[in-house]
């Protein structure tokens, strides 16, 4: 997905002249392209999260769309303070690129770990949340975002996932997108950013055989009055993350439904506490955490 995200980016700023990329002394073999055509738009701001934030703030308000870059919780958690106060609350076009969400890094350790930070992003209603399952969806929200610069926070894992999109499409912010229908229509898996979760389950467990698969890359807090009309098309909707259940993606589903009635149908599976601490594959965190392929 990090490979899919510069080579977009390279490419959409050989148009636009306003896009900035700044990083926080990492993505080396990945953002050197960006680096070399672009050196007057592109900033190492060193390990100094809180002024990489609040620079492209300043460098927002000049009419510039700038990319942060960083691992997991870095250009997020480090610094919230920044990015509340100098992005969100001035609507500014800063974008927050993370690489490695959820479990990507999880033989680095719990500091590396991406299983709260939709908890934290989701908390400025400013920010539009941007999850993409696989290297087609990210391509279809960077397409997204610089159609529609503000305050935003994209989520990637790492390298060499599959796609299990199709093809690009438009994608519409707090719209599903449909992966693999369901047998009956009826029943699904939905999910943001955890598509390969999603198939594996669909894979290797028969009692989710017959499920489809939906993903919702774009979402965040202003688009919660557009979740109950989808959800009511279905008789049962189980969501999946590789994030800690409290404030996750299956949460703010939850948090969006208006019907009590609705709340029967939509079970979520996320990450239990016990991965908290561990270190380990991928693969091995997501057993500890709940997931058994």
């Amino acid at each position: 997905m990090r490979n899919t995200f510069i080579k977009k980016l390279t490419e959409a700023a050989q148009i636009n002249s306003k896009i900035v990329l700044i990083v926080g002394d990492l993505g080396y073999s990945v953002i050197e392209e960006f680096q070399e055509k672009f050196p007057e738009r592109f900033y190492n701001a060193g390990i100094s999260e809180q002024n990489m934030a609040s620079m492209a703030a300043g460098l927002a308000s000049e009419g510039f769309h700038v990319f942060i870059y960083s691992i997991a919780n870095f250009p997020t958690f480090r610094c919230a303070e920044q990015l509340r106060n100098d992005v969100g609350y001035h609507n500014l076009p800063v974008t927050v690129v993370t690489v490695g969400g959820g479990l990507s890094y999880g033989n680095l350790g719990y500091s590396h770990h991406a299983v709260q930070d939709f908890g934290l992003m989701r908390l400025f209603p400013e920010f539009e949340i941007l999850s993409p399952g696989d290297p087609i969806e990210t391509e279809m929200c960077l397409d997204y975002l610089l159609n529609n610069p503000g305050p935003s926070y994209l989520r990637l894992k790492k390298a060499g996932e599959p796609n299990y999109n199709s093809n690009v499409k438009i994608l519409k912010p707090g719209i599903w997108n449909e992966i693999n229908p369901s047998n009956n229509n009826k029943i699904l898996l939905a999910t943001s950013g955890g598509l390969h979760i999603a198939q594996q389950l669909k894979k290797t467990n028969n009692l989710y055989s017959d499920y489809g698969i939906y993903t919702c890359p774009v979402w965040g807090a202003k688009f919660k009055e557009l979740q109950q009309n989808q959800i009511d098309k279905f008789d049962e909707i189980i969501t999946v993350e590789d994030h800690l259940l409290d404030c996750g993606f299956g949460s703010w589903i939850r948090e969006s439904i208006t019907k009590p009635s609705s709340h029967i149908k939509v079970i979520n599976k996320a990450l239990s506490q016990d991965v908290i601490g561990k270190v380990g594959s991928e693969e091995y965190l997501l057993k500890q955490g709940g997931f058994n392929f």
